[in-house]
């Protein structure tokens, strides 16, 4: 029997197509970016890529999970709130190692709006889909927009800490008058 509650998703097929699609897209340009990195002047270790590298494709995969999720034709409430808050849970434990690995890498002294977008965004992106997931059966509406905007904050919380990295890879591969090295091509 299908819980009479779920026609409410019908509504967010499109918004989903588009999340979904937009992180899965993003995940592959990211790893172009990550092929591209290896070749400039600019050298980081796997602390600092774990740090502020990975969790760009981890939350990207977030935003596409959560759009796969709300996509599915689920028969009951319960089976979708309960697949959201383990999403959740994983992201809020994600988002606890990341702020480990930020602590212990040297490649880089992060700032406060770094802790703001690498680690408490996501943080509260993925409590967020925590919450709205144990509220599913008293408010299935109300869940669903907590539950959009998680997923299109993932999505630009991604999109902007994958600017953040390349803006940075860009300026310090330039020397201190902000021009490319002199050993470089001409163009």
């Amino acid at each position: 029997m299908i819980d009479s509650a779920l026609p409410v998703l019908a509504g967010w097929e499109n918004f989903y197509v588009i999340i979904g699609s937009s992180a899965a897209a993003l995940i592959g340009l990211q790893f172009v970016v990550i092929a591209l990195i290896k070749d400039t002047r600019t050298r980081t270790n796997s602390g600092t890529i774990s740090a502020f590298g990975t969790p760009t494709v981890v939350h990207l995969g977030g935003a596409l999970l959560v759009s796969a999720l709300m996509s599915a034709p689920w028969t009951a409430w319960s089976e979708l709130a309960f697949a959201l808050g383990i999403c959740g849970l994983v992201g809020l434990g994600y988002g606890a190692i990341v702020i480990i690995q930020a602590r212990r890498q040297s490649g880089y002294t992060p700032v406060f709006e770094d802790w703001l977008w690498h680690s408490i965004l996501p943080c509260l992106a993925y409590a967020a889909i925590t919450a709205a997931a144990l509220c599913f059966h008293p408010s299935p509406r109300g869940s669903s927009f907590a539950i959009a905007a998680a997923a299109l904050g993932l999505l630009l919380i991604a999109i902007h800490n994958a600017w953040d990295t390349v803006t940075y890879i860009v300026l310090q591969s330039l020397d201190g008058r902000g021009e490319p090295p002199d050993d470089s091509p001409a163009e």
